[in-house]
């Protein structure tokens, strides 16, 4: 008997109020005098009202919310990154084969990509190289032409031609044969007493002296001549040639030959009135 009345629920019962004790079939009946106003509330119901609803602090609302947030974050972390792994677990057959094939579609997608790249690269690397070489091909024609034209000085192996006329008997023609033979043996340049030949020069008597395309020059006529000197030399030479052409005019003719042969007499650049480049 002192057992059960030491046990918690005894001490329990012996703090509660009586009507709590009794329970709601032996609380006593609430009274109403008149019938409109409420019941008393029994010992229990009182309880109960009293533990709910709770009452919380807003400090304790705050860090609630905040813990709740947090685990609700961690969660969907945790879930997100499980996913991947679960899903392929669960994969069938072949839906794993497909994912490869897709894998492999793709890595071949980035290989040709990359491939086209490097392509573009090459072509770009090469155009620029073809594109300097023809830069530098266009300068290396422009300074050939110029050496045609005359427009620029050029400088070389050649020869140098002094003709000494103390008598007076060379004349226009005697000269123009001694240009075209030094022409036919490969003459790249040349000029006379200051004054550039090209291909369109024209020679005239004038009076005592000689007229270069309009430029009157007086003897002893130097020509310098750029070209293979062992070519230019025997072509003045020949037999009935240009040599013995002037010497039976009484005229000297001296020739020397040179490993530098500066031909810088220029001509100015003339645009043609009619003739246009025909290459597009």
């Amino acid at each position: 008997m002192s057992n059960q009345d030491g046990t918690p629920e005894n001490r329990l019962r012996e703090e509660l109020p009586e009507e709590v004790q009794a329970g709601p079939e032996e609380a006593p009946e609430a009274s109403e005098e008149h019938g409109d106003h409420p019941a008393e509330l029994t010992g229990r119901q009182r309880l109960v009202k009293g533990l709910w609803p709770p009452r919380v602090s807003r400090a304790q609302l705050i860090v609630a919310l905040l813990l709740f947030g947090l685990g609700f974050g961690l969660a969907v972390q945790v879930a997100s990154n499980s996913d991947g792994d679960s899903a392929l677990r669960g994969a069938r057959q072949e839906d794993l084969v497909r994912i490869l094939d897709e894998l492999d579609d793709r890595s071949q997608r980035l290989e040709d990509e990359k491939q086209g790249l490097e392509k573009q690269r090459d072509e770009l690397e090469n155009s620029s190289d073809q594109a300097e070489e023809a830069r530098r091909q266009t300068v290396e024609k422009e300074k050939q032409l110029g050496i045609l034209a005359g427009t620029v000085a050029a400088e070389g192996p050649g020869i140098t031609i002094t003709i000494d006329d103390t008598k007076g008997t060379v004349e226009a023609d005697m000269l123009l044969d001694a240009i075209q033979e030094l022409r036919a043996a490969g003459a790249e340049a040349m000029q006379v007493n200051g004054v550039r030949i090209v291909a369109g020069t024209y020679l005239s008597d004038a009076g005592n002296t000689v007229s270069v395309d309009g430029n009157k020059i007086n003897a002893p006529y130097r020509f310098k001549v750029i070209g293979k000197p062992q070519d230019l030399e025997p072509a003045l030479n020949i037999p009935g040639g240009v040599v013995q052409t002037l010497e039976k005019e009484q005229a000297t003719v001296t020739i020397e030959r040179s490993d530098k042969i500066v031909v810088d007499a220029l001509r100015a650049a003339k645009r043609p009135d009619y003739a246009r480049s025909s290459s597009r």
